[in-house]
């Protein structure tokens, strides 16, 4: 029988290049069913009856949906095979774009857009575990090396995705391009990758055993620390991400370059996750967070103060001036508080990263919906949050610290 670290796949590997543009389309649904939908919500709005803050839960829903999935899709793709993990989520995923796309009831749209969010956390979850079943070692680190990079396009391009859907077509053609997209990524997935889970590597699924995985994961100390810093850094981030329309296009009036500023935005979490890749071989990813960590309450402190001092907006040119180096601060958080929380879990590693993910994803969704309810045609909320949210974050990056 294989022992549970072999790496051998039952049948040949797709040649790297395919196999790498597999799983970026796979994995970039995510990106796609959130940023896409950014520049529709004033017109869903109007459409569905709702305006205003209560827009921003047509994104915060996926987020939910997401953070659930990823509990039960990680283990459960130890049990059932990877494809077939993928291919009930893509399916969920392909009913909540069809409901999303027929529906006239908003609770009904969140209903859909919740059964996408759980969807799409099974391409975003097993995906790296088909790259673990077949490399190791370097050649695992470049695989997901290249798969990030084509995926940092995604959020940058997608908001002008749907924007020039919307000034063509209905918004209702953004979830028929989620279907298509989702039906060519499983027909791809089912005709050229071979299942890289071998029947004899399969163990079975246990409500039981994630339970004990999570109690394990927050009795650790070092996992748990990590994990609530990692968890505040998305809250702020996700706080951003549902009041971005209303900030960009109400606040500043920006139009149609919504899409090119927040690209731009985009993009720099983009360049420091490549630079991060550097980083990484000479200090230590503890210092690079705290001294991230230490940034991002500085950024957002002192454009707190300064919003808080002057009358009126502050001027969309001091917005991106400030906002440009706080992402890159965010950028380099995100990619080491996860790789830190997970360094004490190795012997549960799979279940680990689907509990690390899960709760990192349901903390910033309730945090981040909050700070986007908070939104009343100022940047106060969204500063304070990224500020109030920057030192916890700091705070559990020390704490964890310690318990090294």
């Amino acid at each position: 029988m294989p022992v549970h670290g072999e790496l051998a796949a039952p049948a040949p590997r797709l040649a790297e290049a395919e196999f790498v543009t597999l799983i970026a389309l796979l994995i970039s649904m995510v990106a796609l069913g959130i940023d896409t939908m950014l520049p529709a919500l004033p017109v869903m709005g109007d459409d569905l009856g709702v305006d205003g803050n209560a827009q921003q839960a047509i994104i915060s829903l996926f987020f939910l949906g997401l953070g659930l999935g990823q509990m039960i899709w990680g283990p459960l793709s130890d049990t059932v095979g990877r494809k077939r993990a993928i291919y009930g989520g893509m399916a969920l995923f392909m009913a909540g774009s069809v409901l999303s796309a027929l529906t006239g009831s908003f609770v009904l749209m969140l209903l859909g857009r919740m059964m996408q969010g759980f969807g799409a956390a099974a391409p975003r979850i097993v995906v790296i575990a088909m790259v673990r079943d077949q490399y190791a070692g370097a050649a695992m680190a470049r695989i997901m090396s290249t798969v990030m990079a084509v995926f940092i396009v995604i959020p940058a391009a997608a908001p002008a995705l749907g924007q020039g859907i919307i000034a063509i077509a209905h918004w209702r053609a953004i979830f028929a391009l989620f279907f298509g997209m989702a039906v060519i990524a499983s027909v791809w997935l089912a005709l050229r990758q071979p299942e890289t889970l071998t029947p004899a590597r399969r163990r079975r699924f246990s409500f039981h055993a994630l339970w004990r995985s999570i109690i394990e994961v927050m009795r650790n100390r070092v996992a748990a620390g990590y994990m609530l810093a990692a968890s505040f850094v998305f809250s702020a981030f996700v706080g951003y991400l549902v009041t971005a329309q209303q900030i960009f296009q109400d606040l500043y009036g920006v139009g149609d370059l919504f899409a090119l500023y927040f690209a731009v935005l985009a993009l720099a979490i983009g360049a420091s996750s490549l630079a991060n890749g550097r980083l990484v071989a000479r200090y230590r990813m503890a210092t690079l967070s705290r001294v991230a960590a230490m940034s991002m309450v500085a950024i957002s402190g002192l454009f707190l103060a300064y919003d808080l001092a002057v009358p009126g907006p502050p001027p969309l040119w001091l917005f991106m001036a400030a906002f440009t180096p706080l992402f890159f601060a965010v950028g380099i958080m995100f990619g080491n508080l996860n790789a830190l929380a997970m360094e004490p879990m190795g012997h549960i590693a799979g279940t680990a990263a689907a509990v690390i993910g899960s709760m990192t994803t349901l903390v910033s969704m309730v945090m981040g919906s909050l700070t986007g309810a908070l939104y009343h045609g100022t940047l106060t909320p969204l500063l304070a949050g990224f500020a109030v949210f920057g030192s916890l974050s700091l705070g559990c990056i020390l704490w964890a610290g310690r318990g090294k």
